[in-house]
């Protein structure tokens, strides 16, 4: 205040002290600063003003770019939710499907395997019923088993060789053994239970009796 008085007085001097010129002069220097005050002080402020709302110009933007993440973050996440629980009903589905499929399986070969001995059956009901004579009812179990045993030939089953080979400890169990000069050691020469073999695989051994020759084993 008692600067801007002290420029009035100054001003007030040159005019009363002077000629017009000084007067004149005094007044264009009054001008001239009274204009640099008002510069001055407007461009500071409006300087303070933009940096204020460059602050909050960018405090907006890290705010919508934190808005944004997270909403691509959520999406993300429903995306994960959605696919697992997709995942999870294929796995079941394929579950369902595989049992169903299992289930079909065993159910066709358990037909396939019975199907040939349905007739095996039908012939033992016949041969119950039969009012024939002791051999003739004898011939027709014969019959049937020999029908039993094609039926086991056409699921490759076969019966183990026993009465004229030579014991085999893989696909014959020996129940007891004979003292016999007349077959050679360890033959057998008697079949007490019936082997069976799918293809190359044991199903059962032949129980059988074997020959004891100490004539053979002395020598």
């Amino acid at each position: 205040m008692r600067s801007g008085w002290d420029k009035v007085t100054r001003w007030a001097g040159i005019g009363n002290n002077g000629s017009d010129a000084a007067e004149s002069r005094g007044e264009e220097l009054m001008v001239d600063e009274m204009k640099d005050g008002l510069e001055q002080e407007p461009v500071q402020g409006g300087v303070e003003r933009v940096e204020a709302g460059m602050e909050s110009h960018e405090g907006l933007e890290e705010k919508s770019s934190d808005a944004a993440e997270l909403a691509q973050l959520r999406g993300e996440r429903d995306q994960l939710i959605d696919r697992l629980a997709r995942l999870q009903a294929e796995f079941d589905n394929a579950r369902k499907r595989e049992a169903r499929e299992r289930a079909d399986a065993r159910e066709y070969t358990v037909g396939s395997t019975v199907e040939p001995f349905l007739g095996v059956m039908d012939n033992f009901q016949l041969a119950l019923k039969a009012q024939g004579s002791a051999e003739q009812l004898r011939g027709g179990v014969e019959l049937i088993l020999k029908q039993m045993e094609d039926a086991l030939k056409g699921l490759n089953v076969t019966i183990v060789e026993t009465v004229g080979t030579q014991f085999d400890p893989r696909v014959h169990e020996a129940l007891a053994s004979v003292e016999t000069s007349e077959f050679p050691d360890h033959q057998v020469i008697e079949e007490i239970r019936r082997g069976y073999k799918i293809r190359e695989k044991l199903l059962r051994p032949a129980m059988v009796k074997i020959a004891s020759n100490s004539a053979q084993v002395s020598e």
